[in-house]
């Protein structure tokens, strides 16, 4: 393990700055920061109002992109509006097995498919559900309510101080270090200082992929000069920059783990730790990368990266190949965590804001 004295740092500049020299960090040298505390000003507290509701505006411009994402998901629904075109109240039993099944066959899990299917259930025996189509809207607002209720909040909630921090973890493979990329990307485009930090220090490219993500959307990157380096002397030191250097927002990448690994699990807590002795109560978000082609099985993961570290929102990848996509449902209803980011695809815009309207009408058209 590198000592703090190992430990240095290079800060990468955006390709906009390439001819300036790199600036070296070396925490055994660097200045403390001074100990007086955050200023409340109204303008930073404006600044991440805005930008949520900027981000949360282009959600609802960019219907065309979540629709073509859930296609899979779409198709494998698409047996609800055979079933319902010619529904009759004799047939009620049946229609609403196989309805349950198509639910099933979409990750929406037993416990949401039942309580969907008993909910309809009861509507049409009571005689609020006359038609093919009255059934179909109450289907769709049976499944908005399960997502706004529990997972209402969105948005990024960045609080009121610059910079803001937002870790991202997860486990390997879902795609974690793309995922902060296309973030960055997208809040950079709304106006945002971004600053990267490159706390995956157990793989040997992760590094390097992040460098090129921030060459790609022009955004400036503190790397683990040594090997062995501590990931959270690494996201330390690039969140006192971003202090000092007047950064709106610091995005911290992870080392993939597994939920079950305990020591690695242990180090993230002190990643977590780390950040908020820098700036209290950072870092003000937490997101969690889940694969959606894992379905269900994401749910484990999930509930145990939520116990260690305090999960506040998901980022749920791969959805465009996957037909799984209920369980975007399954996650909101079962933690009580919001999603707010889903992948649709490999392009940079391919990283869309979540809303659960815009969701639901790209699964039930």
């Amino acid at each position: 393990m590198a000592s703090s004295t190992q430990l240095s740092l290079i800060s990468k500049p955006s390709p906009l700055f390439s001819n300036f020299p790199r600036t070296r960090f070396n925490p055994s040298t660097t200045a403390r920061p001074t100990a007086s505390r955050f200023k409340c000003l109204a303008s930073q507290t404006g600044f991440f109002t805005r930008l949520g509701r900027l981000i949360k505006e282009k959600a609802k411009s960019d219907v065309e992109k979540i629709f073509s994402g859930f296609s899979k998901t779409r198709d494998n629904l698409a047996v609800i509006d055979e079933l319902l075109l010619y529904w009759n109240l004799a047939d009620t039993d049946r229609v609403l097995d196989e309805l349950e099944e198509a639910l099933l066959v979409s990750d929406f899990g037993p416990r949401i498919s039942i309580k969907i299917v008993e909910s309809l259930r009861e509507d049409i025996l009571s005689g609020k559900l006359k038609s093919g189509s009255e059934i179909k809207d109450a289907l769709k607002k049976c499944v908005l309510d399960l997502l706004t209720k529990k997972g209402s909040k969105t948005e990024l909630c960045l609080g009121f101080r610059k910079p803001a921090v937002i870790m991202i973890v997860g486990v390997n493979g879902g795609g974690k270090t793309t995922s902060l990329g296309k973030l960055a990307y997208r809040l950079k485009n709304e106006g945002a200082k971004i600053l990267m930090a490159a706390g995956d220090t157990f793989r040997a490219a992760a590094s390097d992929q992040l460098e090129i993500w921030a060459e790609r959307t022009g955004c400036e990157i503190v790397v683990a000069e040594k090997e062995n380096a501590k990931a959270s002397s690494v996201l330390s030191q690039a969140v006192k920059r971003g202090k000092e250097q007047g950064f709106d927002i610091v995005l911290c990448d992870t080392s993939g783990r597994l939920h079950t690994n305990f020591s690695l699990m242990e180090e993230l807590i002190a990643c977590k730790k780390a950040v908020g002795k820098v700036i209290p109560g950072a870092p003000n978000e937490i997101l969690l990368v889940l694969d959606g082609n894992t379905g269900l099985n994401m749910l484990p993961q999930a509930r145990e990266f939520n116990e260690v570290v305090g999960i506040t929102g998901f980022i749920l990848t791969k959805l465009d190949g996957s037909a799984r996509g209920g369980c975007v449902v399954s996650v909101v209803d079962e933690l009580g965590i919001p999603v707010k980011f889903v992948g649709v695809g490999e392009g940079l815009e391919d990283l869309q804001p979540f809303d659960a309207e815009a969701f639901v009408n790209a699964i039930f058209p």
